[in-house]
C-alpha cells in the first residue's frame, strides 16, 4: 500500500466484514482521513456524487461555480490513491458496486481490474455468501472468482453415468446416513448398540480423507453408567455429539468431540452440554416408548426427546432443547410440554432456517427465533397450509455460514444464502412434494398488517411448487435446487418385480430461471394439485434437467443427496446396500 493511502487510512480501527458495516472517507485539515459509518445507501449516493459533481465542474466550471462551495467541503473520490477506490467499494452490496462501475470509464476499469469486486459481484448474483476460513485460506481470490465462475456453468453438464459403487452394512440403511464433503457418515444407536463411522468416498488427489469409526461405545464414550442415545456426525464443523444419560441422575449430557482427534472439540466453549431435566408431568405416567435424535447446523445444536405413553398410544410428548455450542454450555431455549395425536395424522419436525431462526413443522409452519439462547424461542409468524396434510419427512438445506476446517477435509469457499434456499416437505394425502422458498420465512415485515397465523392464499402459490410423489422417495437438497427421483413406468419382466425412474435436477433461483443457459427446461406456468378434493395453484420458477431412465427392484428405497457438484444415490436393496456416486 503506498504512503498516501497508509496515510488515507490512519482512522481505520474497525474490521470489515461483507454485508455488515459500510464506511466512507471523509476529508480533515493536512489530508488526514477518518471514517464515518454510512447506510449502504449512503455511501453509494457519496460516490456517485463525487463522481458526477468533479465531471460537471470540470466540463463547466463557471456554470456550476455556485455548487463550489458544496463540492470544495466534499472529497472527490477520484481524488484518492487508486487502491483505495476498489477497497472503498468492497463494502457495498454487489448491485451497488455496479451501479457504481457504470457511473464512469475510471470506476468501470477499476472493476474490471478488481478480483475481489468481481468475486463479490459474482457471488451476489449466484445468491451465495463467502466462508470465513480464516488463517486456512490460501486460495488467491482469483481462483476463488474462476472457481465460482466454473460453478454458474453446471447447467451444461448432467452426467449421471455411476463412477463408483459403496456397501454399506444393513445397520446403517437409515435417515442417519449421507454424504458431506466428500465424506459418508454413518451412525447407529440403539440399545447397547452403538456404532458410527466417516469415510472419505471420491477424495480429491491433494485432500487427504478422513477415516474414523467408533464400534463400541466406550470408543465414543468412557463415562461410567452412561447409556448413549444418540450420535450426530458433522463433517463441516469438525464435530462428532454424543447424547447421553447417566443411570441415576436427571437431565442428560452432549459430548463434542473432534472429528479428526480424541480429544474434545477445540471451538466448543467446554467439552460437554447440560440438557433440561426431563419433561414435566410425566413422573407418574408409564412411558412405553422413549427416544432421543440430534440435529445440527453450524454454530446450533438441537436434542429432541420424544415420549410416547402406555395411558394413550396416540399421545406423544416432545421437548426441544437447543444450544449455541460455541459460546455456552447451558441454554434455556427449549420447547417443550407440546403434544400431538398420531390417530389423526399429525406429525412434528424441525429445522434450522439460518440467520437464528428454526421452523417447527406439523400441520403448520411455525417460524422462531433462536437469537437468544437464555430464553424460550420466540414465535415470529405461523404459516397455514392450503388443506390438512401429514408431513412425512422435512428436507432443508444443510448449508452453513459457519464453516471450522480441519484436516482432511475439501475447503469450502461460499455458501448458499439461507434468505434464498428451498425447503422440501414430503406430505400425505395425497403423496405431494411441497418446495418452498425459505425467502418466505424472512420476509415476515409483509404480513405485519396481519395476525400471526398467515392464511396460505397470502404466502403460498407464490412462494411455492408442489409436486405429485408417486414413489415417496428422500430428496436431495442444496441452496437453491432439488434432486428427485421420479417413477416412469413399472414391468414385470420377471423376478424380482422393477420399476424404473428418472432423475430430476430442479433449480429454483430466480437467477438461474431469468438467465437460463444449457440445458433444462424453464418452467413458469402455475400448476394444480388436487389435495384431498382441493385444487391447489403453485407457481414458484424453476429450471428441470432430466436424466435418462434407471431401474432399480420395486422393493427398493432411495435416498439421494448432492454434495460439490456430485450426486449420491443410496438404493436400500434387500440382500444389501449400496451408494451409487454420479
Amino acid at each position: 500500500m503506498t504512503g498516501q493511502t497508509s496515510q488515507q487510512l490512519t482512522s481505520l480501527t474497525q474490521s470489515r466484514v461483507y454485508g455488515n458495516d459500510e464506511w466512507i472517507l471523509k476529508g480533515r485539515p493536512q489530508r488526514q482521513y477518518q471514517l464515518t459509518k454510512l447506510g449502504e445507501s449512503e455511501l453509494m449516493t457519496a460516490i456517485c456524487y463525487s463522481v458526477f459533481a468533479e465531471d460537471v465542474m470540470k466540463s463547466n466550471p463557471v456554470r456550476c461555480a455556485a455548487c463550489a462551495p458544496i463540492y470544495s467541503s466534499t472529497m472527490s473520490f477520484l481524488s484518492l490513491a487508486e487502491d483505495l477506490h476498489a477497497y472503498i467499494l468492497t463494502f457495498l452490496p454487489y448491485r451497488d458496486i455496479l451501479r457504481c462501475a457504470s457511473v464512469c470509464k475510471g470506476l468501470r476499469q477499476m472493476y474490471l481490474s478488481s478480483s475481489e469486486l468481481q468475486y463479490i459481484v459474482e457471488l451476489g448474483g449466484q445468491q451465495l455468501l463467502p466462508v470465513c476460513l480464516g488463517a486456512h485460506n490460501h486460495t488467491p481470490i482469483s481462483e476463488h472468482l474462476q472457481l465460482l465462475r466454473n460453478k454458474a456453468h453446471a447447467w451444461f453438464k448432467f452426467d449421471t453415468q455411476p463412477v463408483q459403487t459403496v456397501i454399506v452394512p444393513e445397520i446403517f440403511e437409515d435417515d442417519r446416513t449421507f454424504v458431506s464433503n466428500g465424506h459418508l457418515c454413518l451412525s447407529y444407536a440403539n440399545g447397547d448398540q452403538v456404532v458410527a463411522k466417516i469415510y472419505s468416498i471420491l477424495p480429491e488427489p491433494s485432500i487427504q480423507g478422513i477415516n474414523h469409526e467408533w464400534q463400541h461405545p466406550e470408543s465414543l464414550l468412557s463415562v461410567p453408567d452412561a447409556h448413549i442415545n444418540d450420535v450426530l456426525i458433522d463433517p463441516r464443523q469438525n464435530l462428532v455429539a454424543v447424547a447421553y444419560n447417566i443411570t441415576g441422575r436427571s437431565g442428560g449430557y452432549i459430548d463434542l468431540l473432534a472429528l479428526d482427534g480424541d480429544g474434545s472439540h477445540p471451538h466448543a466453549v467446554g467439552p460437554t452440554l447440560s440438557t433440561a431435566p426431563a419433561l414435566s408431568g410425566c413422573q407418574n405416567i408409564i412411558q412405553t416408548l422413549e427416544s432421543w435424535r440430534l440435529d445440527g447446523l453450524g454454530k446450533h445444536i438441537a436434542l429432541w426427546h420424544f415420549l410416547l405413553f402406555e395411558s394413550d398410544s396416540h399421545k406423544i410428548l416432545w421437548q426441544l432443547q437447543i444450544w449455541d455450542w460455541q459460546h455456552s454450555t447451558t441454554s434455556n431455549s427449549i420447547l417443550w410440554d407440546t403434544s400431538f395425536d398420531t390417530e389423526h395424522n399429525e406429525s412434528i419436525d424441525a429445522c434450522f432456517l439460518g440467520n437464528n431462526r428454526l421452523l417447527i413443522v406439523s400441520n403448520n409452519l411455525k417460524v422462531y427465533s433462536i437469537k437468544d439462547m437464555s430464553q424460550a424461542p420466540q414465535l415470529l409468524a405461523c404459516f397455514l397450509f392450503p388443506s390438512p396434510v401429514m408431513v412425512l419427512a422435512c428436507f432443508p438445506s444443510k448449508d452453513s455460514i459457519t464453516h471450522i476446517s480441519q484436516l482432511g477435509m475439501q475447503q469450502t469457499m461460499w455458501t448458499s444464502d439461507p434468505t434464498h434456499r428451498v425447503l422440501c416437505l414430503l406430505t400425505t394425502p395425497p403423496l405431494a412434494l411441497f418446495v418452498i422458498s425459505t425467502s418466505i420465512f424472512f420476509e415476515l415485515d409483509c404480513f405485519k398488517e396481519m395476525a400471526m397465523e398467515i392464511p396460505w392464499k397470502d404466502w403460498g402459490p407464490s412462494s411455492t411448487r408442489i409436486f405429485e410423489d408417486s414413489c415417496g422417495f428422500y430428496v436431495g437438497i442444496g441452496g437453491s435446487r432439488i434432486l428427485r427421483a421420479v417413477s416412469t413406468a413399472q414391468g414385470m419382466d420377471g423376478p424380482p418385480f422393477t420399476m424404473e425412474y428418472r432423475l430430476h435436477m430442479v433449480d429454483f433461483s430466480p437467477l438461474a430461471v431469468l438467465h437460463h443457459q444449457g440445458l433444462g427446461q424453464v418452467v413458469r406456468e402455475p400448476s394444480v394439485i388436487d389435495l384431498e378434493g382441493e385444487l391447489v395453484t403453485t407457481s414458484l420458477a424453476y429450471v428441470e434437467v432430466i436424466s435418462s431412465r434407471k431401474s432399480i427392484p420395486l422393493d427398493d428405497t432411495i435416498f439421494l443427496w448432492m454434495d460439490n457438484n456430485r450426486i449420491y444415490v443410496f438404493h436400500m436393496e434387500a440382500d444389501s446396500v449400496g451408494s451409487s456416486l454420479f
